[in-house]
Parts: C-alpha cells; sequence; structure tokens
C-alpha cells in the first residue's frame, strides 16, 4: 500500500542554522528526532546529534570555548531556560546555567566570557536586561525600567548595549541605549515607527537599523550615536529590507522583499553595493555572521524547496549548500509551485495572494475535489505568509485543493500603510478582505460554494471570524490556536504579552464594546460550517479556553465540529508526531466537507 501523501510530506525534515564556530562548524536545528534538536556538521562529517530533549530547542556557540548555550522550555510553555552544553563531552550533559521555570529568559549575546539576556523573573510581565559573567556566575540587572525588550546588541566595547523595546503605537519600536548605568532613547517614542537592531560600526560611533520611520518601506539606516542623526545607507521605496551586519562590521546582507520571495545582496559598510547573491525564489531565516566575517550561513526554503543551510560567502556571494531537506523524487516531481496574484477588495485595495493550483495528475489526487479551494491564512497579525515550503499546502494541493495563501491587509511586508490597516478599530476590515477573497475564486474556475478557511493563531482566528460573520460563505473551517474571543484573549493571555497584544487589538479598558463585536463568539449563533479545532495544552499566547469555550459553544448548538487537544505542545504544533496526528485528520475533515458529490 503507498505510503499516504500528507505523512510523506510531514516526514520531511527541518533544517535551521543556529550559528558558527571559530573553526567553521555549524550549530543547526533538525527535528528528525520528533522535534527540533541541536546537530553539528563539521566538514563532511554526518551531522552529530547534541541534545534529545522531550521538547524543542536552539543554541549558540560561546566564543573561543568548546562550549554551547542552549535555550529550551517545557511542553512549548515558551518559558525559556539557559543550559550549557559541552559539544565533546561523550555523554553530552546539559548543566543548568539560568533556571527558573516560572519566567522566561532569552539569549540576546554571547562572548567568551559575557551573556546578555532578558527575563521577565523581576515581576512576570516587563522584560529586564541582564548581564551574566559565564566565569563566576554573577550578574548585574542593566535595565529595569519597566516596558518588553524584544531584542538587543552589544557594542564592540563592550561598553553600550542597544535594546529595541516596544511603544504604545501598534507595531511601534524605540531603540534605547544603555551605558554606564544610564539609559538613553536613540529614536523617537512617541513616532509611529518599527526600528529593528542591525549592529554597530566597528568604532561604535553609529548603530545600524533596519527602520520605517518617515517613510512606508524599510530601510537600512545608520544613526549617529553622537548626534542623533540618521544616514539611509539603502532604501528601495516599493519593497521593505531587512539586513544582518557581519561580526567585524565589514559586510552588511541585505533581503530585499519582493512578492513574498527574498532578494539577497552583499553591501560595504556604507550601502554601496558588493555582489548579488544567486538564492531560488524563497526565503532565508536567521542569517547568521561567521566571527571573521567571511561569510554568513542562511537557512533557504521555497516553495517546492525545503529548508536548506547554505553559507554565503562575504566577498563574492558564491554560495554553498551546507545540509538540508532531500525530498525523494517521485514526490518531488508532484510538488505544486505557487503564482503570484493580486485581488481586489470591496474599498479599492488590492489583496496580494499565492495561489497553489490543485494538482489532478498524481495517484493520490482527489477527482471530487477538482475546484474546491482552501483560504490559508497565516497568523500574526503583524506577520506574513511568504513563498516558502509548507508540507501541509502541497498536501492539499496535490490531493486537489487549490490553496489561496493571502496576505490580507495588516500584513507584514508590504509597507507601514498596508501594515496598519487593520490597526484596532479597523479590525474587521481585515475580516472583509475574506469576503473579497471569496468573491474573487469563481473567476479562476473555482467553486465558491466549496471554499473552506485554514489559518493557525491570528489566522485562526480569522477561520473563526469568517465562518461567524460570513456565515453564507465558507463551506467549512481549520482553526488552529485561534481566539474565539478577543476579551478573553486578552483577559487570559500570558500577563507579559497582554500589553503588546492590546497596542494592536484595542485595551480591554476602553474598548471592550469594540473588541466584543470583533469576536467570532459574538455570532455564534450565524455560524453554519462545521469546524476542525486543534490546540496545545500549554499555550501561553492564546490559552487553551479559547478553543474549549468556541468548542462548548458549538455543542450547545449542535454544529459539527472536532477539537483535538495535544497536552505537550503550546502555541503550535511543534512536535512531528503530533503534526502526524492533526493534520491527516484535518485533511480528511475538508474532503468530507469539500468534496463534489
Amino acid at each position: 500500500m503507498p505510503v499516504d501523501l500528507m505523512t510523506q510530506l510531514l516526514s520531511l525534515e527541518n533544517w535551521l542554522g543556529f550559528d558558527i564556530d571559530d573553526d567553521g562548524r555549524v550549530l543547526a536545528g533538525c527535528d528528525a528526532p520528533g522535534s527540533t534538536q541541536l546537530f553539528e556538521l563539521a566538514g563532511d562529517a554526518v551531522p552529530r546529534q547534541l541534545t534529545d530533549l522531550p521538547t524543542r530547542c536552539s543554541g549558540r556557540y560561546v566564543p573561543g570555548r568548546r562550549m554551547i548555550l542552549v535555550s529550551h522550555d517545557d511542553g512549548g510553555n515558551e518559558r525559556s531556560q539557559i543550559s550549557t552544553l559541552d559539544p565533546d563531552d561523550p555523554q553530552l550533559r546539559l548543566e543548568p546555567l539560568v533556571h527558573d521555570p516560572a519566567y522566561q529568559h532569552v539569549i540576546h549575546d554571547v562572548t567568551a566570557t559575557e551573556l546578555v539576556y532578558s527575563t521577565n523573573r523581576r515581576n512576570g510581565v516587563d522584560m529586564d536586561l541582564v548581564v551574566r559573567n559565564l566565569d563566576d556566575g554573577s550578574e548585574r540587572v542593566v535595565y529595569d525600567r519597566g516596558g518588553y525588550a524584544v531584542g538587543a546588541a552589544v557594542s564592540n566595547d563592550r561598553e553600550t548595549i542597544a535594546f529595541t523595546r516596544l511603544t504604545a503605537k501598534p507595531i511601534s519600536t524605540a531603540i534605547d541605549l544603555v551605558r554606564g548605568g544610564e539609559v538613553s532613547t536613540l529614536t523617537d517614542p512617541d513616532a509611529h515607527a518599527k526600528h529593528s537592531l542591525v549592529g554597530f560600526t566597528p568604532d561604535d560611533s553609529a548603530l545600524l537599523l533596519a527602520s520605517n520611520h518617515d517613510r512606508d518601506m524599510t530601510a537600512i539606516v545608520s544613526y549617529d550615536l553622537n548626534s542623533g542623526e540618521p544616514t539611509t545607507l539603502v532604501a528601495d521605496d516599493d519593497h521593505e529590507l531587512d539586513a544582518a551586519l557581519s561580526k567585524d562590521g565589514s559586510t552588511l546582507l541585505v533581503r530585499t522583499m519582493i512578492n513574498g520571495s527574498e532578494v539577497l545582496s552583499l553591501h560595504e559598510p556604507d550601502g554601496q553595493l558588493r555582489a548579488t547573491v544567486d538564492l531560488p525564489v524563497g526565503i532565508v531565516v536567521a542569517p547568521v555572521w561567521a566571527t571573521d566575517g567571511s561569510a554568513v550561513l542562511v537557512t533557504h526554503t521555497g516553495p517546492t524547496t525545503p529548508t536548506a543551510i547554505f553559507r554565503i560567502d562575504a566577498r563574492t556571494g558564491r554560495t554553498d549548500r551546507v545540509t538540508g531537506t532531500e525530498v525523494p523524487a517521485g514526490l518531488r516531481d508532484h510538488l505544486v509551485d505557487c503564482h503570484v496574484d493580486r485581488v481586489p477588495a470591496s474599498d479599492g485595495e488590492e489583496i496580494p495572494v499565492f495561489v497553489y493550483p490543485g494538482r489532478t495528475d498524481h495517484p493520490q489526487s482527489v477527482a471530487a475535489l477538482r475546484g474546491a479551494s482552501v483560504i490559508h491564512i497565516h497568523g500574526g497579525p503583524e506577520s506574513m505568509s511568504s513563498r516558502r515550503f509548507q508540507s501541509v499546502i502541497q498536501a492539499l494541493a496535490i490531493y486537489g485543493l487549490t490553496v489561496v495563501v493571502p496576505n490580507v491587509r495588516g500584513s507584514a511586508g508590504y509597507g507601514k500603510r498596508w501594515v496598519s490597516l487593520d490597526d484596532v478599530e479597523k479590525r474587521l476590515d481585515s475580516v472583509g478582505d475574506l469576503a473579497a477573497l471569496h468573491a474573487w475564486l469563481p473567476s479562476q474556475g473555482l467553486d465558491a460554494s466549496r471554499s473552506a478557511l485554514w489559518g493557525a493563531s491570528y489566522g485562526g482566528y480569522m477561520v473563526l471570524a469568517g465562518v461567524s460573520m460570513q456565515p453564507e460563505l465558507w463551506a467549512a473551517g481549520v482553526d488552529i490556536v485561534g481566539m474565539s474571543s478577543l476579551v478573553t484573549f486578552l483577559e487570559n493571555t500570558a500577563p507579559y504579552r497582554r500589553q503588546a497584544r492590546e497596542r494592536e487589538y484595542g485595551s480591554l479598558e476602553h474598548d471592550r464594546a469594540m473588541l466584543e463585536a470583533a469576536s467570532p463568539i459574538t455570532y455564534l449563533d450565524q455560524i453554519r460550517a462545521p469546524l476542525m479545532i486543534i490546540h496545545g495544552a500549554n499555550d501561553p499566547r492564546v490559552p487553551l479556553s479559547e478553543a474549549e469555550q468556541i468548542a462548548a459553544a458549538l455543542d450547545s448548538k449542535g454544529i459539527p465540529h472536532q477539537l483535538k487537544v495535544y497536552a505537550d505542545e503550546g502555541h503550535g504544533l511543534a512536535k512531528r508526531a503530533n503534526r502526524m496526528d492533526a493534520y491527516p485528520a484535518a485533511y480528511r475533515f475538508l474532503k468530507e466537507q469539500l468534496a463534489k458529490g
């Protein structure tokens, strides 16, 4: 009997590059063991597994030492702890370094002698910055004035720490500097602008940022630390940019987002183009520079190309594949590429979409699914769908379902204006985009009466909003870790997340009526479509109660639904065994609802 297509696709391993050490060894994550574990790659040797934890983990090398810092949580609860690992220890024992299971600890910067991390252990809400001496274990708190620090970079002289802090406006941040116990703010905290750290120049006279201050598209900007004046280094008026600066400050890797795919280029420190990088259509994740600046490590994935780790030469842009997922030829030949399109909305806006046409020629393609479709909605909401490999999308398309992957208003990657179009009181405008997508389906030869919604996190909220507020449009929905009520979500989400989420959705104190009006559970009586609901029991972001309350409400109304809860998961399904259980079941559910005749 042939292996089930969904099972075969979900069995493909995922790789992610984490770090490069001084001798060129690569620290990577791979989920072949069942969840993402650490592996070390040295030259042409077979990747060596370093961890075997019950949950996924990540890691960083300690420069100049044979030591790895391992970040790991418990069952997806996101309360990350930090341990040390000697990769040459035959027993590969983890030794606790920063452990307090009630709180988060996030690694930001590592040297041979110091670790800079953030933690909410002071009050469970605010993220403070801490510097720990790796030799004697002593710690000093360098910032504890409140707020949420989401990233940090340390100057070359180790005297200044720059960090990104969330501000009151939606999708906005400020850059603060800590030096000698004094805290100053580099960027305007009241501006509607997002700044991300790129790095300090070699002489520490300037700080490079990816910033959309006073512009729609994010550019790479240098801020003089004496005058505070910004200088634009690399910009594109039509596309968003991001960058990673080499550790020696000699090279900028610039990523240009174009229709959900990234184009990479190498630049001089002043922004001048040095070389382009030739990679297939797709995106890269988490670039990591070698200590000497000679190469940068990226993880690449495209619509039909699963994850692979590449080393890019800093002078020439030449790419060398380090490792990656191998797709069997019989499966590779059936993978579905997507095409880019724009869907007109009722107010004249255009919604970017990627369309994966349903196949009819695979032995497991289902003739009765021809003409049916699935709208696959990303989370966030300040995130985006990109042209990357997703096993579930590939399976649905090969089975015969056309999969439409939109970036509805409020999505990142298309400029500040677009990502702001769903903020607070505009929330239901993004839900309205679902109706526009539905109206567009017949123009693509699709049967609008056989279309379903699928989404996770905010995408799960959009699924529930669609089937409750547009009940006549959707035939079914798959909600994964979605919010059924924005009110109870904000009341019950982890305390450290509430303020950040209120700036996007609205506050419980001032906007409760609006939040109720935008909550799917408010429109429970309108739901007609059967639903599958999938959730992790340890989810700190969208608590399990969001799934339980919508399932109970559906049950009381006699609306067909299934609820699958995974005791060892958090916000999403990190373990392959659980994905193997949930996603084939979700496909069978959709097949039952969408098959013709």
